[in-house]
């Protein structure tokens, strides 16, 4: 009579292998995410530009961002042919940050006016306490100076374009004329830029 032992299935030789599949694993998406070429986070801003996202205070990226919405208001006058809104205009469709309200004083206290120039229009918020937020300009470009008609000018793009926001800090800053790029840098106006890439979540203002 032949008697043969049969030993129970050790789970030694298993639990190597799952281990070194998962070492293989790890080791393989270390080495992809090695060999990555990581994006940059940030393009560099020029010296008359301020970031929207880290460069303002509270309440100027409030303000901001109404001018932000405000100014698809104004595009599509624009694009429809039809005068600049006044800022009475935008006040009397509840748009801030033209309207008052119970917000704008802890914001500056800003005093709107529409401002012309040869080829475009600019709403001009003077602050009233530069200490909470800084004067604001947002240039609406392509809009007659005198009737608030568009004269030889693209409707479509005036829609498509983005907000031209300047800010100045100092409370006695005035709007040259013309107000063009430079003149506006030299007389102290910065443009907000807003900047949507990979650190918009990691990044902290310092």
């Amino acid at each position: 009579m032949h008697t043969q032992v049969i030993r129970p299935a050790g789970a030694g030789h298993e639990t190597l292998a799952v281990l070194g599949a998962c070492l293989a694993i790890v080791a393989a998406a270390a080495g992809y995410i090695g060999l990555r070429e990581a994006p940059p986070e940030t393009a560099a801003l020029a010296a008359t530009q301020i970031d929207a996202r880290r460069d303002l205070t509270p309440a100027e990226q409030g303000i901001y961002a109404d001018l932000r919405v405000a100014y698809d208001e104004i595009a599509f006058a624009v694009q429809a042919g039809e005068p600049l809104p006044s800022v009475a205009d935008l006040a009397a469709q509840g748009l801030p940050p033209f309207v008052a309200d119970n917000s704008t004083a802890a914001r500056g206290g800003h005093a709107w006016r529409l401002q012309r120039q040869a080829g475009h229009a600019m709403y001009l918020g003077q602050t009233a306490d530069a200490a909470l937020a800084g004067s604001f300009l947002l240039r609406a470009q392509g809009a007659g100076a005198k009737d608030g008609h568009d004269h030889g000018h693209d409707h479509g793009k005036a829609a498509d374009a983005q907000p031209d926001v300047w800010l100045a800090r100092d409370a006695a800053a005035r709007v040259p004329d013309p107000a063009d790029d430079a003149a506006l840098a030299a007389a102290g106006w910065r443009q907000v830029v807003a900047q949507f890439d990979a650190g918009v979540t990691r990044q902290n203002k310092p």
